[in-house]
């Protein structure tokens, strides 16, 4: 059978890939190496700037200060080669130091959501099996639960930042970085062996699969510093020609450093190019629209849900934004009508699409870099190094411009799912005999011959709220444990802000049905009831935004799969039925 493989065509790049190092480390490649494809930043900037003082950390600080974390991670706790460290914190101006400082230390660095209950964190602590918790003061009272539960003490817990009066009992980073510089150093660090970091791990990032919870995926730290390089080689980084992505210039940092994106993208691959990141902690429209204003930001990297806020509030006009020269979207489709809006919206500012996923150490595609406005739909240009199939539904390979399931190698696919080779075999695959690893990216998309990616649909029964993997499997599996729920099937609907929000069809235990049988008003309380239970233990954006629906019985074929494109069907009818009503009562109150 004949294969078309598509990649950045040859003319449309700026030479082959250049050498990926294989022996350093991360905080090695980008504190302390060189690598060619890394522009020279005369300008002296700041690496980061935290917004809600405008201080800023220069690259001999940030050096210090890793070293100095590192000093006494080793010194107090004899973290060490594999040891897993735990990063629970909103963006933080010294979360790089964290990580980097234990990379220093040959350990990898497993990130995780602030907003998790202690129950999903305690999950996450107990797969990766991390032996120490950097926190942040907001989220410090969930860490020590989840600690508890997970057999940690509480001298394994750090605070991040250092809020004015702190006198909690656990130790801030600033003062371990303190001690640490105090102490002649406590251990040596290692240059890997040639190869070695192939397959040395650097992070444990999460990522919801089609079934069951969120699985951790194994990065190298070659992978990451791969997708730099990509990133950098594409986007013409040390071109005198090109001009955007100079160095001295400024990029808002709101994306969470503990999702991919924001992890490698912004913090790595921004760093690399000689750009200040504006540390943002918290997303807020007018927070993000002061630090345009104030710090004179240049590049936006952001989920569509911004995007629909920057391109529809009126509170926008109110701002000068003329600094924004770029925008780059990614983690979610961004529409053709929400694009424009932006360009009418902020005119200096060109955009485009990255399109990525965890398994691939983020971006396999980056804006192009020839046009201000990338074709509308498209969801970037193929990253030199990537080679991409695309399977059609009917078993044979497509070529361009033929829909069909993305499958793709590179030098940044990750190493596995941790510690789940079930799994692993699933969406790392083998073809052709060879030995070459190949990423399931369970996306249905097309490519056209000058190698723009074209998102179609989503295979897999992931839902992407704001931008965020969302498995419905996970909310199935928790909604059993509901007493009134007899069976489950979550599935998406549109929404404008979110993308698509859960929705649950529940079919009622015998019990929930007498009370609702005897009294109308009960089936209300026990939908409420459903909607709190996932309210009280899932973060914030595998709520039930959607609602609950009721059933007689939810559809399966003979062997006990669930039929969920019954119903998505029946959620389109609930969907349009909802708007129809609320069309009509706004008519009615005009009236």
């Amino acid at each position: 059978m004949s294969v078309t493989e598509f990649t950045l065509p040859s003319n449309l790049a700026p030479g082959p890939l250049p050498h990926i190092p294989d022996n350093l480390t991360l905080p090695q490649f980008i504190l302390d190496a060189w690598h060619p494809n890394r522009p020279v930043n005369t300008h002296l900037n700041p690496v980061l700037i935290e917004d809600s003082t405008g201080r800023g950390v220069g690259l001999s600080e940030l050096r210090a200060r890793t070293f100095g974390l590192a000093n006494e991670m080793r010194a107090r706790w004899n973290i060490g080669e594999n040891d897993v460290v735990c990063i629970f914190s909103p963006n933080h101006v010294d979360y790089p130091v964290a990580l980097w400082a234990a990379h220093r230390l040959g350990a990898i660095v497993t990130t995780a959501n602030p907003a998790y209950t202690a129950d999903e964190l305690v999950y996450q602590l107990n797969l990766t099996k991390a032996s120490v918790i950097f926190t942040h003061s907001s989220s410090l009272l969930t860490a020590e639960k989840a600690a508890r539960e997970a057999g940690l003490t509480s001298s394994r817990v750090a605070v991040l930042d250092s809020p004015e009066g702190y006198a909690g009992n656990y130790s801030t980073l600033d003062r371990l970085v303190a001690e640490g510089l105090s102490k002649l150093p406590t251990f040596e660090e290692r240059r890997l062996n040639p190869g070695e970091g192939k397959t040395k791990i650097a992070l444990l990032n999460f990522s919801s699969g089609t079934t069951g919870k969120p699985k951790a995926v194994a990065i190298a730290h070659y992978a990451v510093m791969a997708n730099v390089i990509q990133m950098a080689h594409y986007g013409r980084a040390t071109s005198e020609s090109s001009r955007r992505y100079r160095p001295g210039q400024v990029v808002l940092a709101a994306l969470p450093f503990y999702h991919i994106y924001g992890l490698i993208v912004v913090m790595h691959f921004y760093t690399f190019v000689g750009f200040s990141l504006v540390i943002m902690p918290k997303f807020s429209l007018e927070g993000l629209l002061d630090d345009i204003q104030r710090f004179r930001i240049n590049h936006l990297l952001l989920v569509p849900p911004m995007i629909v806020l920057l391109a529809k509030n009126p509170i926008v006009t109110k701002y000068d934004l003329a600094s924004v020269t770029m925008c780059m979207s990614g983690a979610a489709p961004l529409s053709a009508e929400l694009t424009s809006q932006y360009c009418e919206r902020i005119p200096t500012s060109a955009i485009g699409q990255g399109y990525g996923m965890t398994e691939t150490a983020t971006t396999l595609t980056f804006p192009r870099i020839d046009v201000k406005v990338d074709t509308l739909g498209s969801g970037g240009q193929l990253l030199a190094g990537n080679i991409c199939r695309i399977l059609k539904a009917d078993g044979k390979w497509a070529g361009y411009n033929e829909p069909g399931e993305l499958i793709v190698k590179g030098p940044t696919a990750a190493l596995c799912y941790f510690n789940n080779p079930e799994a692993t075999k699933e969406t790392f695959l083998y073809f052709d005999g060879k030995p070459d690893r190949w990423v399931r990216t369970g996306d249905e998309v097309k490519i056209n011959e000058i190698g723009e990616v074209f998102v179609v649909d989503r295979m897999k029964e992931i839902l992407k709220v704001r931008g965020f993997q969302v498995a419905p499997a996970e909310l199935e599996g928790h909604l059993l444990g509901h007493p009134d729920v007899a069976d489950c099937c979550v599935v998406g609907i549109p929404d404008e802000y979110s993308g698509e929000v859960p929705l649950a069809f529940v079919v009622p235990s015998h019990a929930a049905q007498n009370r609702m049988n005897s009294d109308p008003q009960e089936a209300i309380k026990v939908k409420e009831s459903i909607v709190k239970f996932v309210h009280d233990h899932k973060v914030h954006y595998k709520r039930l935004t959607g609602g609950v629906e009721f059933l007689d019985s939810i559809p399966k074929n003979p062997s006990g799969k669930l039929l969920r494109r019954f119903l998505r069907e029946k959620a389109k009818e609930i969907l349009a039925a909802r708007t129809a009503t609320a069309t009509s009562a706004k008519s009615k109150a005009k009236l």
